[in-house]
């Protein structure tokens, strides 16, 4: 090949070279401020089902405590339907009243865990139904009794009283913060990021032409990031800057992402989810997938480590106080916390492995045994056995028990 020949075919290939890259430019990101995206001068940021359900929990979680309710009423708030699928009015919000969506239905629902384990899922849709059960049957009768070892009842706290079981476990804490994970956990991050669920069908094609849903203003890939988003920050006063008013919207995983921010050894937390939220939906209007799916992984392992913290973080407060000499009855409201955070634990999603840090046999066990040390639960734990707890959590997640029970 003479020197012109070998030239000319080197600028050729660069040519081409230049040409392909063209052809497949790196998405640019235009990521905004805030949680605000539109399209023609209107939004396309939509997750009123997941404000719904939220609003709905927290008025189904209230009535834990009134005892004037009965099983079919809790379970009507739960189901948002009658014993056999009829129409009811559970709720004290007309627009609850009014909405078709229900909090049982998305419980242990996630594509990524459930879609092919229909038995493990109604499984535990049976737990939380016996939790109303049980509060209803066993706690509301003796709301006025005292509670002793083995006896439901009413345990004084200053000038108000807590309502344990025969065991100790406050059902409503044990309730609530299993909801974190069954629901809020569950949804976000083993749903709505799961790419089986942001690439359904043609759902990246319809993205890439801009295709919307009928009536609606978004395609469904962005839709199914901003109902993720919902389960998170979906009750804010302004949801576009959630973090103003972050653990004053919700007692769900909005508040205790802000309680674990709160910690030093853990601030900054909420702002890298709201900022993996902001990046990960301006990529999905980019058509930038893989990057897309970076933040979904950052999300994933943050929001399951932030329950992983608050459980530590009850478990250490249960064994200090049983430490420093209290009543065992003194632990009970920080046991039952720890107890429902535990059981949220097996919804987590370790992106390196596609798997829940803590699976369902092993969070069982772990429950089981922290109920073990006596015939009567809580009231014969020691903080020996917390303490493991605690340590058997914090390995699994990679972090430091110090840290988290701070």
């Amino acid at each position: 090949m003479t020197r012109n020949a070998l030239l000319f075919f080197c600028l050729a290939a660069l040519f081409l070279t230049g040409c392909q890259e063209d052809e497949n430019p790196t998405p640019e990101l235009e990521v905004p401020e805030t949680y605000s995206f539109t399209r023609d001068g209107a939004s396309t940021v939509s997750f009123s089902g997941q404000s719904t359900r939220i609003a709905m929990a927290e008025e189904l979680v209230d009535a834990f405590q009134d005892p004037a309710n009965t099983t079919a009423e809790l379970n009507a708030m739960f189901r948002n339907e009658g014993p056999n699928g009829e129409d009811v009015a559970p709720f004290a919000s007309a627009d609850l009243n009014a909405a078709t969506k229900s909090i049982r239905s998305k419980v242990a629902a996630s594509y990524d865990y459930f879609f092919a384990d229909a038995t493990t899922s109604a499984v535990i849709r049976d737990e939380f139904d016996g939790w109303i059960e049980a509060q209803v049957n066993e706690v509301f009768p003796r709301w006025n009794e005292l509670a002793s070892a083995g006896v439901a009842g009413q345990i004084p706290n200053g000038s108000s009283a807590r309502y344990v079981s025969a065991q100790g476990l406050e059902y409503n804490q044990v309730f609530a913060k299993s909801l974190i994970g069954a629901l809020m956990l569950d949804q976000t991050v083993n749903n709505y990021l799961s790419p089986q669920v942001l690439d359904e069908a043609d759902n990246r094609a319809t993205n890439d032409a801009g295709t919307l849903e009928d009536g609606k203003t978004y395609t469904t890939m962005e839709h199914k990031w901003d109902e993720a988003y919902g389960y998170v920050f979906g009750a804010a006063d302004n949801p576009a800057e959630p973090l103003l008013t972050l653990g004053d919207d919700d007692s769900f995983l909005n508040e205790y992402l802000d309680r674990v921010n709160d910690d030093p050894d853990y601030a900054g937390i909420a702002q890298d989810v709201f900022d993996a939220f902001k990046r990960g939906r301006a990529a999905i209007v980019a058509g930038d997938y893989a990057e897309r799916d970076a933040q979904a992984a950052i999300i994933k392992e943050k929001l399951s480590k932030v329950l992983a913290v608050r459980t530590i973080f009850y478990l250490v407060r249960g064994a200090e106080s049983l430490e420093g000499g209290n009543a065992p009855t003194a632990a009970f409201h920080a046991l039952s916390e720890a107890y429902g955070f535990l059981y949220a634990l097996q919804f987590s999603r370790n992106p390196a492995t596609g798997a829940p840090y803590l699976n369902r046999e092993e969070v069982r066990e772990l429950q089981e045994d922290l109920l073990s040390d006596g015939a009567n639960g809580l009231w014969d734990v020691t903080p020996a056995t917390i303490r493991d707890q605690a340590s058997t959590i914090a390995t699994a997640f990679g972090l430091s028990v110090d840290q988290a029970a701070d």
